[in-house]
């Protein structure tokens, strides 16, 4: 079995400038503009279901998810997944993910939401949100709007809103 060269813990809080240099290197400044930057604007991701990808001493890549509302119903919002360009394409995304989303599924949690590839995320258990079924506080590709449904969670309706922890 090939051995990976990360790590992949829980996230700290001394992981914190790294991951926004990883952010702002993948996103750009017009990352806050951006619909889904937006729900969690004010809002604590949840330390129990946010990751780090460690290689060495560096922070290869990150993932977080925050508590979101959806209609009245509790929910997550995925993101961001974020990998440094010198690990891409490597599997630390994947990793990343698999972790994230097998936390969330034994915290309990039963929806998560995110704005995405639905090729990429398809694999993870996301589906395209049906037309009309979710909606954001601002423009979104409806194709890239996608929930994985954990716990035999329904399928939640309803406008998305951050909301803390």
């Amino acid at each position: 079995m090939k051995q990976t060269p990360w790590v992949i813990r829980p996230e700290d809080i001394t992981d914190n400038d790294a991951i926004e240099a990883l952010q702002a290197e993948a996103f750009g400044p017009g990352r806050f503009a951006r619909t889904a930057f937006r729900i969690r604007e004010g809002v604590s991701h949840r330390p129990d279901l946010s990751f780090v990808g460690v290689a060495g001493s560096q922070v290869a890549g990150s993932i977080r998810l925050s508590p979101i509302l959806i209609g009245d119903a509790d929910a997550l919002l995925l993101g961001p997944l974020t990998v440094s360009p010198d690990f891409k394409n490597r599997g630390l995304g994947k990793s990343l993910m698999r972790t994230a989303m097998d936390a969330a599924a034994a915290a309990d949690d039963r929806v998560v939401l995110l704005v995405g590839d639905a090729p990429y995320y398809s694999p993870f258990g996301f589906q395209q949100v049906p037309f009309g079924r979710v909606t954001l506080p601002g423009p979104v590709d409806p194709a890239r709007l996608l929930v994985a449904l954990l716990n035999d969670g329904d399928m939640p309706h309803g406008g998305a809103r951050g909301q803390e922890p």
